[in-house]
C-alpha cells in the first residue's frame, strides 16, 4: 500500500523522513508531499495535492494519507469533489491537526514573523467560516491527538488537555464516525514517537 506522508505547517517533507523510514522497513511504500505555506496560496497547494494524489489514484494500487497538522486540513481539502472514477484513500489518519479554529493561531495570527512564516494558510487557521466550510472525505479517519503539554506559564490551553500547539478539543472531529485517540506526545514531533508510529501501523495493516 502506497502512504502519501503531509508535513505540517512552518515544516518540510524532511520532518516526515524518520516516520517513512519506518513504514518503509514495515512494508508499505510512503511518498512524501511538501509545500511552502510561507510562499504557495492555500487554493494552490491544495490543487497541487489533489493533481498528485488523482494520479496515484488511478493507478489502482491502494493507498492511505497520513498528515501532520495543517497538512491534514489540507488533505481534507483536496478530497474534495473527488473524480468519481478515482478510489479515494483507504483511510486518513490526522496527527494533531485542528479542525476547528486553533487558539494558538488566534493568539499569534497578527504578529509578523507568525504571518511571515506561516502565510495565507496560518490566517486561515483562525476563521470559523473557513472550517465550517471545510470539506470532510466519506472515508474512515483517525484523528491522533496529543496530550503532552508545556509546562507551567508556557501552556496557553489553562485545564484543556492538549499537545503544546493543539488542544484535543480542537483536534476532535464532530460526529461519532471519526476514531481519536489520545497519546502523551507533543505535537511538533509527535510523527517521531513510537506509539504514534504503533497506532499508525495497525491502522494501516487493518486496510491492507
Amino acid at each position: 500500500m502506497r502512504v502519501f506522508l503531509i508535513h505540517g505547517m512552518a515544516r518540510t517533507p524532511l520532518s516526515m523522513l524518520r516516520f517513512a523510514r519506518e513504514l518503509r522497513r514495515a512494508g508499505y511504500r510512503p511518498e512524501l508531499m511538501g509545500y511552502a505555506a510561507a510562499f504557495e496560496s492555500y487554493a494552490g497547494i491544495v490543487a497541487r495535492l489533489r493533481k498528485r494524489l488523482v494520479k496515484a489514484a488511478l493507478g489502482g494500487e491502494p493507498y492511505a494519507i497520513v498528515a501532520h497538522s495543517l497538512g491534514g486540513i489540507l488533505a481534507r481539502s483536496a478530497l474534495d469533489q473527488w473524480p468519481a472514477e478515482c478510489p479515494l484513500p483507504r483511510h486518513l489518519i490526522l496527527l494533531g491537526t485542528p479542525n476547528r479554529p486553533s487558539r494558538m493561531a488566534c493568539r499569534f495570527h497578527r504578529w509578523w514573523p507568525y504571518r511571515l512564516v506561516n502565510g495565507e494558510c496560518g490566517q486561515l487557521l483562525t476563521e470559523p467560516k473557513f472550517f465550517a466550510a471545510l470539506p470532510r472525505p466519506a472515508i474512515p479517519i483517525t484523528v491522533i491527538a496529543g496530550t503532552k503539554s508545556w509546562p507551567g506559564p508556557f501552556n496557553l490551553f489553562g485545564a484543556a488537555p492538549n499537545d503544546g500547539m493543539v488542544a484535543v478539543d480542537e483536534a476532535r472531529l464532530a460526529g461519532n464516525d471519526a476514531a481519536l485517540v489520545e497519546l502523551p506526545v507533543s505535537h511538533t514531533f509527535m510523527m517521531n514517537s513510537g506509539q504514534v508510529r504503533r497506532v499508525v501501523q495497525e491502522i494501516l495493516d487493518q486496510e491492507c
